[in-house]
This record gives structure tokens, sequence and C-alpha cells, in this order.
């Protein structure tokens, strides 16, 4: 795979001490520029002694890249490096979401009434009247971003804990953009049965769930389960967000290239929870030539999936032609390619035996399906689900709102 133009995601940030003398800012930039770094910001941190001390800021490429930049820059003779560290991992540090009261506490009467004794008055009034609750606690605005861990896009089965960063990073942009308060609940179990109890029991707390990041078939039943016997909306965004997203980028995409869904053919890879809703969203605007893939290729008649119910759907109700192979041979004379799936799949030359000025949506993150470095100068259309290029299709433009 071709080298990631330099981002934000790998950015550092290096201390470096060095004679205060002319030329040494040009100096340090030149041989950060020559290792294919992006210097983002120069700090003076003190002058002392006759030596400089700088914060600078650089976006790498990958974690490889920062450390051949770092060894280029202590290579200069009379510089010293102090420290380095990563923008990315700073900002988690100890994570990124707190807990803010509302009320201000500056008197005993306050204290009487946001606690005891007064705050019995508002539990027995929401005792009497369950529905107060919704107007009465933080629920009103509150969700539950609950997941196991078992299907975090672009990284698998990786558990609560690890999952734990994407869930405060759901958390902190249901803030953000929409004023709604979130919180991650990462569960302990990937039981479909513990989940479905565990979201039933914390429920009263919340005015909605979020589901996120549970792998399929498991999130259908769950998901499922929970709207039939809850009271607050249950709402899959690995599902619905995706497909809300996709279907509003493949409106603007049918805009630009002037083709009608029902004359294209398009391939989607990835058969989980997105790639179902996806299909199914876009079969409504029109699109009957579509051909899925999974990881052992396209999903036809000649496939025994019968014990996933998604994959059973795609078997029954796609691939018209009945085609066979691997993603790579389903997207030759494709107009448009989904990918739902895995990092770096497709080659130039995938997209170079597609159709004429082909769509690309490579939505697998944290690496796409295809860099847009890559696809430059072959597609129609290439959009990402990345924030860090442009035209990007991802769910944070619609499930705040949606909230």
């Amino acid at each position: 795979m071709m080298r990631t133009t330099p981002s934000a995601q790998y950015a550092i940030t290096a201390s470096l001490e060095y004679p205060h003398e002319p030329g040494w800012i040009a100096k340090v930039s030149s041989v950060v520029g020559e290792a294919g770094g992006v210097i983002r910001a120069i700090d003076l941190v003190h002058i002392r002694n006759g030596t400089s001390l700088r914060d600078y800021t650089i976006e790498c490429s990958s974690t490889e890249h920062a450390r051949r930049i770092i060894a280029a820059v202590k290579a200069l003779e009379d510089l010293r490096l102090e420290f380095v560290s990563d923008e990315t991992f700073l900002m988690h540090l100890g994570g990124k979401l707190e807990v803010q009261s509302k009320v201000a506490l500056k008197t005993r009467a306050d204290l009487s009434m946001a606690y005891t004794p007064g705050v019995a008055r508002v539990c027995r009034a929401i005792a009497a009247e369950p529905k107060a609750s919704h107007a009465l606690t933080i629920r009103r605005n509150c969700v539950a971003v609950l997941s196991d861990g078992s299907a975090v896009l672009g990284l698998g089965n990786i558990g609560a804990r690890a999952a734990m960063p994407v869930m405060e990073g759901k958390a902190v942009l249901f803030k953000e953009f929409a004023g709604v308060d979130a919180f991650p609940l990462c569960l302990d179990t990937q039981d479909t049965d513990e989940i479905i109890a565990i979201g039933k029991a914390v429920a009263p707390t919340f005015g909605a769930i979020n589901l996120e990041d549970i792998s399929a078939p498991r999130c259908f039943e769950i998901e499922q389960t929970l709207q039939e016997q809850l009271e607050i909306p249950v709402f899959h965004d690995d599902q619905h967000g995706t497909a809300v997203v996709v279907l509003a980028a493949t409106l603007n995409a049918l805009r630009i290239i002037g083709k009608r869904p029902q004359d294209m053919k398009l391939v989607v890879s990835g058969a989980g929870a997105a790639g179902w809703a996806c299909t199914r969203a876009l079969q409504d605007l029109g699109f009957g030539n579509i051909v899925v893939c999974d990881r052992k290729g396209a999903l036809h008649r000649g496939r025994d999936v019968a014990d996933n119910p998604a994959k059973q759907w795609f078997v029954e109700n796609t691939n018209p032609n009945q085609e066979d192979g691997g993603v790579r041979d389903a997207i030759r004379g494709a107009h448009m390619f989904l990918g739902l799936s895995a990092p770096g799949l497709l080659k130039r030359e995938d997209i170079k035996a597609m159709a004429t000025d082909p769509v690309v949506f490579a939505m697998a993150n944290p690496t796409p399906e295809i860099l847009p470095e890559e696809a430059e100068g072959l597609v129609k259309v290439m959009a990402t689900g990345r924030s860090d290029y442009p035209y990007q299709i991802n769910n944070v433009l619609a499930f705040p709102g949606i909230f």
C-alpha cells in the first residue's frame, strides 16, 4: 500500500533544543520536509543559556513514518531531543468525557432542593407517574451508547475495554453536534441474551439506546428485541446511521455522474449489519444489480449461508446474474463500489477495470479499501468514512441529528 498523506491522526509534538542562532528553524524544517513530514506549528518554550527550546507539531503518515522523522531530526549536530508525544494519545489521556453539574449548590437552600429532603418529593412524583422521569431527570436528553466491542469498524472483535475510546468518541459527537448527552456502556459479555437483559435493565436511566459495533447477525436480534420490549427508541447506528449517510452520498453522486440507479451495477464489500442496511436502502432507491461480497466472495444461490439470516437475505434478494468469485472479480465493469469491509482490499488495477467514471465509496476505518491517493485520476467520485479526507461519508453527519 502506498504511503498515506500526512494527517492529524499521526501528528507528534517534538520538543527540540538547539543553539539560539539564525537558520535553525529553517534547518529543522528542511530535515522534516525531506523526510515527508508536514510541520503544523512551531511554539517557543523558552530561550536560556544561548539555546532555544521549541515544540514542533508534525503531521506524519504512520507511526513508523514518525520514527523516521525523529531519527532524521536527532541526527542534526548540536540538537537535543527533549521528548516526543503523540497528539492522538494525548487527546485520549484520562478519557474524553466528564460529568458536569447543571445546577449550582451555593446555599443550604440549593442543597435541600437538589438533594435531601426536597429530592424525595420529585422521587414520589415519578413513582406515581413513571413517564414524568422524561421531564424530571437526565434521561430526557441522554443516550446510552451500548456496545460489546465485537465488531468495531476496521478493527474487528477487540472487546469491551478496547472499544471504549470509540464509544467515548461517539458520546463527544452527540454532545458537540446535537447537544445530546450520551454515555458509553461497554459490556464485558458478547452473549445475546445478556446484552438484551442489560439493555432492558439500564433503560430507566436513558431516553434512547444507540447500539454500536455489535457483530452480525446478533445485532439484528438484539435491536429487534429491545425495540419490541422497551418504551424508548433503540437505534443501531452501524445499520441505519450508515444507510442514511450512504443514501445521501449516493443521491449526490448520481447527480454528478448523470446516471440512474437502475442502469448501474453496484458491488458491496461487506455483508454485515452496515452492508445489509445499505443494500436495502439502495434497492429502495432503484438499484437492481447489486452484488454483495463477504470474505469468501460473492453471495449467490450456490452459497450455503442458512446459519446467517442477513447473508441468506442477500442470497435471496441480490446478485440477479448469480456472479461468483471474489470482490475483485465482481468489480469488473461495475459503476459503483461500496466498501464496508477491510483495508487495502482494492488496487488501482481494480478501479481501472470498473466502468467509465466510476463511483468509489471506500468506507473501511481507519484505513479504507483503497486510499484516495491510489484512486486519483481513475474515479469520478471518491469518498471515504474518514474525517481527515474531503468528501467523507461518516455517520456523524446523521446520528446526532436523528436522536
